[in-house]
């Protein structure tokens, strides 16, 4: 049985050096590896993997970029939200969803939106 492992998205950026800084500065993730050739990065936080790039010569554009948002399942989002929210552009403030989610959004360097929530069944949870 096919059985798939992880999703580790690809970013395309047109500043590397920015996007990695971002990346490291503000959500605190670390540089897994770079190649200033292939202008890609890939940086690491806790199970989480980003990769990072230049756009590509040989890809071609369909006319539609990126329209989603990566959501980033947490611990302790409130923690976070206080961490986040003078560091970065807000989507949208920490709020409690009725689906049971208590989350938060900011944009990267980018304009991506990275979504980040944590369900209400964990927090006040200590393991």
């Amino acid at each position: 049985m096919i059985r798939f492992t992880a999703l580790r998205p690809m970013l395309r950026t047109e500043n590397l050096d920015d996007t990695i800084g971002f990346y490291m500065r503000v959500l605190g993730f670390t540089l897994a590896g770079r190649d200033h050739e292939w202008g890609w990065a890939t940086l690491r936080k806790d199970e989480v993997y980003m990769m990072i790039s230049l756009p590509n010569k040989h890809e071609k554009n369909h006319g539609i970029g990126f329209t989603g948002s990566f959501y980033f399942n947490v611990d302790h989002v409130d923690e976070l939200w206080e961490d986040l929210k003078t560091k970065a552009e807000i989507c949208y403030e920490i709020e409690t969803f009725e689906w049971g989610m208590r989350e938060f959004a900011i944009y990267d360097n980018n304009g991506y939106i990275l979504q980040f929530g944590e369900s209400v069944d964990n927090i006040g949870n200590t393991e």
